[in-house]
C-alpha cells in the first residue's frame, strides 16, 4: 500500500519553557498549561487519548493509561522562536545565527531606498500589534496613501494597507520588492502583506495576508519527498513559509476550520506522499492578542475535527500533530515564547503508547517522515520510526 505522512502543526501551541527562554524573556511559558490553568481546564478528550496528558500536566488533560498513540515533545536547536526558524528546522534547516530582527526599526537609509523603489513614502517603520498599528496610524494612511511598515519580535518585515487604498496586487508587488531589497544583514525571515478594511475606529485585518519567505539555505524536507516522485500537498502558509520548494499542490486557507476541511479534502484525494497544514489561528488571531477564552476555545475546536482526521486515515499513514513555537496568552506582551512543542504520532500501522521522550531538535520529525517514506535521508535530525515500527 503507498504511503502517506499528515503533519498537523498548530501553530505557536508551546508545552512549556525551554531551558533557555530566560534568554528571550519567556520565563514561565507554557501555552498549553498556562491556558488550561487560566481556564480552569481544558476539554481534550481526543488529544487526550492520543498522549497529549502524558508528556507535561495540562489542566483537564490527565494522562492516559493506555495512549492511542505515540507521545514526545521537541526542543528548538536554531536560535529563535519565529514561524519560519520552526517550520524550516521540522524540514531539516537548523540555524547557528538567529534570523534578524529590529527592535528599533529598519535603518532610516533602506528605508529611504525602499520608498524610492515603491514610488511612496512609509509611515510607522516601529515594533508595534498588527491590530494596534493599523488603529493608530490607519487614518493617516487612508488619507495620504503611504502604507504602514513595522516589525515584531520576530524576523518580520510587514506592510499594512487598506484594500481600498492600495489594491491587493498593489501591495503585493511593494512587498515584494521589499523582499528583494532586505539582504545581507537585513535578511528577515518573511516580508508579509497584511491588507485591512474598514473606517476609522473600526479597521480589521482581511484574510489576504501573504507571506513573502526566505529561500531556505539547503535541501529540505519537502523537496526529498518530491524527488522520489511523491505528491506534497500544503493547506494554508505552508506554501509561503518554504517559498514553495518542494511542493507539488497546495491551497490557501482563512482560518483553522476550513483548514482541517482542505486537509481532509487532500485525505481524499492523494495517494501517497505528504500533506502538511498550518493552523494560523491559534497564533494570529489568540495568541498574540493575549485571548486565553479564544485561544482555549480554538483548541477544543480542533480536538472535535480530530474524529474526523482519524476516519480519513488509511492502512498505512502517519498521523503527526505538532507545533512551531509558543505564544503564550497569558504572558506579558503579545511576542512568540520559546518553548517546547508537543509531539504526537499515531497511524493504524504503528505501535500505540511509546513515549518518544524530548526530543533534541524539530528536526527529528523530518527525518522519521523521509525514513517512513522511504527517500533519501536528510543530514539533520534523527528518525523515531524505529521506536514507533510495529
Amino acid at each position: 500500500m503507498p504511503r502517506r505522512v499528515i503533519i498537523i502543526v498548530l501553530d505557536s501551541v508551546g508545552i512549556g519553557e525551554m531551558p533557555d527562554a530566560e534568554k528571550y524573556g519567556d520565563l514561565g511559558s507554557y501555552t498549553l498549561g498556562n491556558v488550561a490553568r487560566q481556564r480552569e481546564g481544558l476539554n481534550l478528550p481526543h488529544l487526550q487519548k492520543l498522549g497529549l496528558g502524558n508528556i507535561n500536566s495540562i489542566t483537564g488533560v490527565p494522562a492516559a493509561p493506555a495512549p492511542e498513540g505515540n507521545f514526545g515533545k521537541m526542543a528548538e536547536r536554531s536560535l529563535g522562536k519565529d514561524t519560519t526558524t520552526g517550520h524550516w528546522e521540522m524540514a531539516g534547516v537548523i540555524l547557528e545565527r538567529a534570523l534578524p530582527t529590529f527592535p528599533q526599526g529598519f535603518p532610516s537609509d533602506f528605508i529611504e531606498r525602499y520608498e524610492l523603489e515603491i514610488g511612496r513614502k512609509v509611515i510607522g517603520n516601529e515594533v508595534a500589534s498588527g491590530t494596534e498599528i493599523i488603529q493608530r496610524l490607519g487614518e493617516e494612511h487612508v488619507r495620504t496613501g503611504k502604507p504602514i511598515v513595522y516589525t515584531s519580535a520576530d524576523s518580520v518585515f510587514q506592510v499594512a494597507a487598506h484594500e481600498e487604498i492600495i489594491p491587493l496586487p498593489e501591495l503585493m508587488r511593494i512587498c515584494q520588492t521589499a523582499r528583494t531589497m532586505l539582504t545581507d544583514e537585513l535578511r528577515v525571515g518573511r516580508v508579509i502583506a497584511r491588507p485591512f478594511l474598514g473606517e476609522t475606529g473600526n479597521f480589521y485585518r482581511t484574510s489576504n495576508r501573504h507571506d513573502f519567505a526566505l529561500e531556505p539555505p539547503h535541501k529540505i524536507l519537502l523537496e526529498y519527498i518530491k524527488e522520489r516522485g511523491l505528491e506534497v500537498c500544503t493547506v494554508g502558509k505552508i506554501n509561503d513559509i518554504y517559498a514553495g520548494r518542494g511542493v507539488t499542490d497546495y491551497v490557501p486557507s482563512k482560518g483553522n476550520m476550513e483548514s482541517v476541511d482542505k486537509t481532509l479534502a487532500y485525505m481524499d484525494k492523494v495517494e501517497t506522499g505528504l500533506i502538511m497544514a498550518n493552523l494560523v489561528d491559534f497564533d494570529m488571531i489568540y495568541g498574540h492578542r493575549n485571548d486565553v477564552e479564544g485561544y482555549a476555545k480554538a483548541l477544543e475546536d480542533f480536538d472535535a475535527r480530530l474524529p474526523e482526521i482519524y476516519g480519513a486515515l488509511r492502512s498505512e499513514d502517519m498521523l503527526i500533530i505538532t507545533a512551531d513555537h509558543g505564544c503564550d496568552p497569558t504572558m506579558p506582551g503579545t511576542d512568540h515564547t520559546r518553548e517546547y512543542v508537543p509531539l504526537l504520532v499515531c497511524g493504524p500501522i504503528l505501535n500505540k503508547g511509546v513515549n518518544l521522550g524530548v526530543r533534541s531538535t524539530f528536526a527529528d520529525l523530518g527525518a522519521t517522515v523521509v525514513e517512513y517514506l522511504n527517500t533519501e535521508l536528510m543530514a539533520n535530525g534523527k528518525s523515531f520510526y524505529s521506536d514507533i515500527r510495529r
